[in-house]
């Protein structure tokens, strides 16, 4: 082997155990992410009774039913006239599993209807009496559906879904008018209420820090006024100090003064805990652009106002876009804040999701659903600004 091709060799396998790194940690991201996705387009009984992986198989009331049921009663269940399980007045007087399994006792012809060995557990039977329902009523549950989307958005909970309670004329005043933009828009549980309330909450306490950061890393950069080093290492020693510290202080002060409970008091909180990191970023990224465009235009007679709007803000773009990602996203994401602030006065997506699992574990069909539209609108977001977040993070590393 010649020494060139034994280079090229090594390359390629030097790069291997990297490749294989990469691609494992995107599996770890991705798999996830698409049982998620999966998990929330299921039907509730799809969810307890298997995995997302298994959303192409056979179901597993079928599977029980023919491992336990088919050889006698048939695989269309009307093999026994007397016990016909195509018939729905006959299956409507099971109306939970333990009712069947007292009947694995009983004798017909002589023999013991199931003997011990040879009997489902409770979670199989369960399955096979819900499967044994959807065949006698000719209505097979489909294996995709959006009303858990539905169920979400309108707050609906209940032992049914959204649609069919309404389609039922199942109203409560107060809570289900069965009109579903008022529903989701009104109802205190409603994840459409709390998306909007996070709207409102991200997008001002977005663009606040932004715009105040832009002016104080313009300033910082390219004015010279007294005390601006000293100035500076404050700000950036202020990205250290945890909210948690301030989060009583402010409250009692929100109190007094009336904003607890308030978005406005949410964005001051947010703007004074992002503006230390957004001035260091923004700062960081101005102050490494040459220092001869800026003398340029100040020879051409333009003000600083002029340097700023018409410089400084273009070219600052990427760093401005890497800012609004990591902004936007602690702020869509914080429960924390949201929680002492605002609680259940205007609930956010945060704490609405804690809400949708029951104490007694139910609900994680609607987990799934209420998950994936909290991450749906930063992914778009992120994937949105992508192209200046490696650009703007680069920049900001340079010292200014």
């Amino acid at each position: 082997m010649n020494p060139q091709t034994r280079e090229r060799l090594n390359k390629i396998l030097g790069r291997i155990p990297l490749h294989v790194v990469i691609i494992i940690l995107c599996l770890l991201w991705i798999l996830p992410t698409l049982g998620l996705l999966v998990t929330s387009f299921r039907p509730v009984q799809d969810v307890n009774e298997s995995g997302w992986w298994t959303v192409l198989s056979e179901r597993g009331g079928n599977v029980a039913y023919e491992t336990y049921c088919a050889s006698c009663h048939g695989p269309a269940g009307d093999a026994l006239p007397a016990a016909d399980l195509s018939d729905p007045e006959f299956i409507s007087q099971y109306r939970r599993s333990i009712q069947i399994s007292a009947t694995f006792n009983n004798e017909y012809d002589g023999e013991i209807h199931i003997p011990e060995d040879q009997r489902p557990n409770a979670d199989e039977l369960a399955t096979i009496l819900t499967a044994l329902r959807e065949g006698a009523e000719g209505e097979a549950r489909p294996r995709f559906w959006l009303q858990n989307y539905i169920d979400v958005l309108a707050g609906y909970r209940g032992r049914l879904t959204y649609a069919a309670d309404c389609e039922a004329g199942n109203i409560i005043p107060g809570q289900r008018e069965c009109d579903f933009l008022t529903d989701a828009t009104v109802s205190q549980a409603a994840m459409g209420r709390a998306f909007i309330n996070t709207v409102i909450v991200s997008v001002p306490a977005t663009l606040i820090p932004i715009f105040f950061a832009a002016f104080a890393a313009f300033a910082f950069s390219w004015l010279d006024f007294k005390g601006r080093q000293a100035l500076f290492a404050i700000l950036v020693g202020l990205q250290i100090v945890p909210l948690q510290m301030a989060l009583i202080p402010i409250f009692r002060l929100y109190v007094d003064v009336g904003l607890n409970g308030t978005f406005l008091g949410v964005w001051l909180f947010h703007t004074g805990f992002g503006l230390p990191y957004a001035i260091y970023l923004t700062r960081n990224f101005l102050g490494s652009l040459p220092m001869e465009i800026f003398e340029s235009v100040y020879l051409d007679g333009a003000s600083a106002w002029t340097a700023f709007t018409r410089l400084a803000l273009p070219l600052s773009i990427p760093a401005i876009a890497s800012l609004g990602i990591f902004q936007f996203l602690w702020v869509w994401n914080d429960l924390l804040v949201a929680l002492v602030f605002l609680g259940g006065t205007n609930p956010v997506m945060t704490y609405q999701i804690g809400n949708m699992v029951t104490s007694l574990g139910a609900g994680w069909h609607l987990l799934t659903a209420a998950a994936f539209l909290s991450f749906l609108v930063p992914m778009i977001v992120f994937f949105g600004l992508q192209r200046y977040f490696v650009r703007g993070l680069l920049g900001g590393a340079i010292k200014g």
